[in-house]
């Protein structure tokens, strides 16, 4: 078992709460030094399958390993080789940062001096040397943040859960968070991440499963699944809603397929192929019929209209 390639692989989990089937036959296999984010609307699974493959739930059926052990058979196991940051920083105000690295550190049972060379370790690694004898209450959001990281790294874990780890920080401080992220994954490190913000899967993850109902209902690299809805969009701004019918009946004539009016946005979209080909051509046809623009503009897909093509929610409903 532990010969895998994948650091997490789940079978046909199902999980139910009375009527409720919070996984029904959820699959994923997570290659080995890679980050997966996993996304879905509220009430997908998410958390739930975060918390079984972490051993703190137990399946109703189906099977999963992580670092090459069973999560139910194994657990112990498992643990030794897991680490688990929520979207609240577990540690404690009252401490200084290295009281809390040494106070994990004997939780997991290292030693006095094995836990407090392993806390001015990752105080380095994360760049919190010279905070380490202030109170984490005193620290920052970004701070706090990298602190709760160490914290769940104090014993090397060969996979790393992360349960929406920027929720609340402002774009600097989530910038530092990916850079964590990036640093541990470059050493070998698997990341499971869940997340609300679908531009930080599009930054950080190698592959992402869409979850909703218990399973996963799409996988596959950011590019792979923004190509899954239709390649390059074509987003033509109009400066009032007088030519909006005519530019939608204009881009019918001379795109890939139907086009899709914003009225509100003054703006008309439509699927294309040919980047350049189809952008000289519009503009083009565009020029011919008199009509003035605000802006033309090819562009790939985003993550939000794949999110909203496959589950049918906008992604202010993704949660953990």
């Amino acid at each position: 078992m532990s010969g895998t390639p994948h650091a997490v692989l789940a079978e046909g989990l199902r999980k139910t709460y009375g009527p409720t089937r919070a996984l029904d036959g959820f699959d994923l296999a997570v290659p080995e030094g890679t980050v997966c984010g996993l996304l879905g609307p509220n009430g997908a699974g998410k958390t739930t399958a975060v918390r079984i493959l972490a051993t703190l739930l137990r399946a109703d059926g189906g099977r999963a390993t992580v670092a090459g052990f069973d999560v139910t058979r194994q657990a112990e196991q498992v643990r030794y080789r897991i680490g688990l940051t929520g979207q609240y920083a577990a540690v404690d105000d009252a401490l200084t940062g290295v009281q809390n690295l040494q106070m994990f550190g004997r939780l997991f049972h290292l030693s006095k001096a094995a836990a407090r060379a392993r806390a001015e370790e990752l105080l380095d690694r994360f760049g919190l040397t010279g905070a380490a004898h202030r109170k984490a209450g005193t620290y920052s959001g970004g701070m706090k943040r990298r602190l709760d990281l160490a914290a769940g790294l104090v014993l090397a874990p060969r996979v790393l859960f992360l349960d929406e780890p920027t929720t609340g920080l402002d774009p600097r401080n989530r910038n530092e968070v990916w850079s964590v992220v990036r640093s541990l994954v470059a050493g070998g490190t698997t990341v499971l991440l869940t997340t609300q913000y679908l531009d930080e899967a599009d930054q950080l993850a190698d592959r992402i499963a869409v979850m909703d109902a218990g399973r996963v209902i799409a996988e596959g690299t950011p590019a792979e699944l923004k190509a899954r809805i239709g390649g390059d969009q074509v987003d033509v701004v109009l400066r009032d809603a007088t030519h909006l019918s005519e530019v939608a009946a204009l881009l019918s004539r001379v795109t890939d397929g139907t086009p899709e009016t914003d009225e509100d946005g003054f703006r008309v979209s439509a699927p294309v192929t040919g980047r350049a080909a189809a952008l000289t051509g519009i503009l083009r046809a565009l020029d011919t019929a008199g009509i003035e623009v605000e802006d033309v503009a090819v562009r790939r897909p985003t993550l939000d209209e794949v999110f909203l093509r496959l589950t049918g929610r906008p992604t202010d409903e993704v949660t953990a």
